[in-house]
């Protein structure tokens, strides 16, 4: 009575509808979480560097004592003391959006 290979391919196409509209209705949800991954990942980078925001003041000294001797045409040094010293500041700022790009 009834064409069973029809009904079985109807069966099939309800399925694949079914299963297409439920990946259509999720897409907003799916982009959503994707969108809030990729965010969350960007914000745990931190700020974006600013190399105009960037501002040192640093001295650096170093100091050599050495003993040179010469003995029959041969140079030879004694070093004695090597010390070498940092001392400043350093400051690296953020990038900031300048809000006077924006403006007409």
């Amino acid at each position: 009575m009834f064409n069973r290979k029809g009904q079985s391919t109807l069966e099939y196409a309800l399925i694949i509808a079914v299963v297409v509209a439920g990946l259509l209705l999720m897409q907003h949800y799916v982009k959503r979480g994707y969108s809030g991954r990729l965010r969350s990942a960007a914000d745990d980078m931190g700020e974006q560097y600013d190399p105009t925001t960037y501002s040192s003041s640093i001295t650096q000294t170093q100091s050599t004592s050495f003993k040179e001797t010469v003995a029959q045409g041969v140079t030879t040094k004694d070093y004695t003391k090597d010390t070498s010293a940092r001392t400043g500041s350093e400051t690296v700022g953020a990038w900031q959006e300048d809000d006077k790009l924006f403006d007409k």
